[in-house]
């Protein structure tokens, strides 16, 4: 039995919080601040007025020790606890308010706004206010009279937005962490399945060689019986293989390891795998130019481009008929190299051409097998090499070219050149 983990949620993101919370402050002149559920304070205090800026600047309020801080917290912690709004007063009128953030009904965080009067203070309680902040008391009472009170509906009304605003945000990032879940989930899966898969066909590959290596005197069916077996081993050993690579580029683990390859070499290993599936269908396959390209010498990832062609290739047989042709054309070009493979096949509908290189995309006609992930996997290992991978087609009927497009670099030439 498989058992895959699934992943935990999304970390918070509090940067996505920043730009709301400064357009909130802005627009209404208070005080902001954004608290996780530990108490610590993740944004601001952000101020929007001359009072709220001569606090934060000359002021203890909201050092990490200050008062103002302590405050904060507490109001954090009555949230936590009891998963609604709060609201406290600091001094004779400061009013603090607090609301929590959620995620699928928990409480991840806290936005704290205020630190405005309700009606107009006094020189007196101003003074009692900037001693326990640290402040001259007349430098506070010089920016409270020029700063209009926050009644008490207009705060009402102020909090009505914020909590529109916290709850839209929050339900678009819900939405996020249901899609990033649901990928990562996909993912492991893949990933975990495909590994748990490929073990015991390995086991069950090695088994039938050595049966019919060692075995002597099988009857003929028992050997026909056991080729067969091999040939289906093979195929599901081939697509768990799709599997692992698909996994690898879902989760970005696909990685390529350069290294000087003939580009002649790897397309002659690549053909010479293919042949024994183009002969029985009677299909030709010219190179052009015959030299298969051993003039041209490229940093890449030898095996994986051979996968490349393998992949186009053997789709390029699938689909031609009997008799059919497949040409495979090199040249260089603005220091790249161009290959390009055509084929004389049941070719692509227009509809359908903006869809060939998706994962889990089956051709639909004639002989359509496999998981799909071929030519998904093969663009990829194209895209890591800082190159092309694209498709052209006429229509049904009248074949399909797959053009590879690979930067040659700096150092590229024939063997003999530096």
């Amino acid at each position: 039995m498989i058992t895959v983990e699934l992943p935990d949620k999304a970390p918070v993101d509090w940067e996505d919080w920043h730009t709301p919370l400064r357009q909130f402050t802005d627009a209404t002149g208070l005080v902001t601040s954004a608290y996780d559920i530990e108490g610590v304070r993740r944004i601001g205090p952000l101020t929007g007025s001359r009072m709220a800026t001569l606090l934060a600047e000359r002021s203890t309020l909201w050092a990490e020790d200050g008062p103002g801080t302590a405050l904060e917290r507490s109001l954090v912690a009555t949230v936590r606890a009891q998963r609604s709004s709060a609201s406290a007063q600091f001094g004779e009128g400061f009013r603090v308010c607090a609301q929590p953030l959620l995620l699928r009904g928990e409480v991840y965080g806290v936005l704290l706004f205020g630190w405005r009067f309700a009606d107009f203070s006094s020189p007196l309680a101003c003074e009692r206010i900037a001693r326990q902040i640290g402040l001259p008391g007349h430098l506070l009472w010089t920016e409270v009279r020029l700063d209009a009170p926050v009644s008490d509906q207009r705060m009402g009304t102020y909090a009505a937005l914020l909590g529109t605003l916290s709850s839209t945000l929050d339900s678009q990032r819900e939405t996020i962490d249901d899609l990033t879940r649901v990928n990562r989930t996909r993912e492991l899966f893949l990933a975990t399945v495909s590994h748990e898969m490929r073990t015991p066909l390995s086991a069950l590959s090695m088994r039938i060689e050595l049966m019919l290596r060692t075995i002597p005197d099988l009857p003929p069916n028992a050997v026909s019986g056991l080729e067969s077996m091999r040939v289906h081993v093979r195929q599901e050993a081939g697509m768990v293989e799709d599997l692992i690579d698909a996994a690898r580029t879902l989760t970005g683990q696909m990685s390529i390891d350069r290294a000087p390859v003939l580009l002649g070499q790897v397309l002659r290993d690549a053909i010479s795998t293919v042949e024994p599936h183009a002969h029985p269908k009677k299909i030709l396959m010219q190179v052009t130019p015959s030299d298969y390209g051993d003039h041209i010498r490229f940093e890449a990832d030898g095996r994986r481009l051979q996968q490349v062609f393998w992949n186009l290739l053997f789709n390029a047989v699938k689909f031609t008929p009997v008799g059919g042709v497949i040409r495979i054309t090199i040249r260089r070009r603005d220091g790249m190299v161009e290959i390009d493979i055509a084929d004389s096949g049941q070719g692509i509908e227009p509809e359908d051409l903006a869809h060939v290189f998706g994962a889990f995309k089956l051709q639909q006609h004639d002989n359509a097998t496999g998981l799909g992930l071929g030519l998904y996997i093969a663009r990829r290992i194209v895209e890591l090499h800082e190159g092309s991978l694209s498709v052209s087609s006429a229509g049904r009927g009248l074949g399909a070219t797959f053009a590879i497009r690979l930067p040659l670099g700096p150092q590229a030439g024939s063997p003999g050149r530096p």
